[in-house]
């Protein structure tokens, strides 16, 4: 993670400057380069397709965009890795139709964040920021498992933590080597964990 921009912005100036470029988040103000590597992307694809079948299969109304920015409030907007969206609550967002920016809950049905340099962020300044914006379900994916020990345990391993939203605060469980991982959106999904984490890999 790599500050580019040493002058704060807020929302729509950063909107107008970085709005096309699917690398960039904007974090109390400051322009944040998100420095995907090719193996966070593998791991990427391999989510989005698992659950865009499992979409197909149920017949769901939801879509996964390539590219999405949340705002968060006007000085912090997120680009998820992936984002599972409910098509027919977008009439409710007001930017939707000109530009892929959602401004509210109310469309967001999943968000998974996959881990890398930037680990702190997934790990506890998004974990909080989603749950007061109200996304339902946020998957943690730590394919390499680099996260501090406070979050996946000791010794590190590739850990994937789901977020389940109660009230207003995540319950965290994790899921690690072989166990099934359970889904809220979907829950007739058994995905092996250690299946996500090989995605990470060469």
């Amino acid at each position: 993670m790599i500050r580019v921009n040493s002058n704060l912005l807020k929302f729509d100036e950063f909107l107008a400057q970085y709005g096309d470029r699917d690398r960039h988040e904007l974090i109390d103000g400051e322009v944040v380069d998100l420095e995907p590597t090719g193996l966070h992307e593998q791991v990427i694809s391999f989510l989005g397709r698992k659950l865009n079948v499992e979409c197909d299969r149920l017949d769901l109304p939801y879509i996964i965009p390539h590219r999405c920015l949340i705002r968060i409030s006007d000085e912090t907007s997120f680009r998820p890795d992936l984002i599972i969206l409910d098509r027919t609550q977008l009439i409710h967002e007001p930017l939707w139709q000109y530009q892929p920016v959602i401004t509210s809950n109310v469309a967001i049905k999943f968000i998974a964040e996959v881990v890398s340099t930037n680990w702190q962020n997934d790990y506890a300044r998004k974990v909080e920021d989603y749950a007061i914006l109200g996304v339902p379900e946020y998957w943690i994916v730590d394919y390499l498992g680099i996260g501090g020990r406070e979050y996946i345990g000791k010794p590190t391993q590739p850990t994937l933590t789901r977020c389940q939203l109660v009230d207003d605060i995540y319950e965290k469980r994790l899921f690690r080597k072989s166990d099934r991982v359970e889904s809220v959106t979907f829950p007739e999904l058994r995905l092996p964990a250690d299946a996500i984490f090989a995605a990470g890999q060469l």
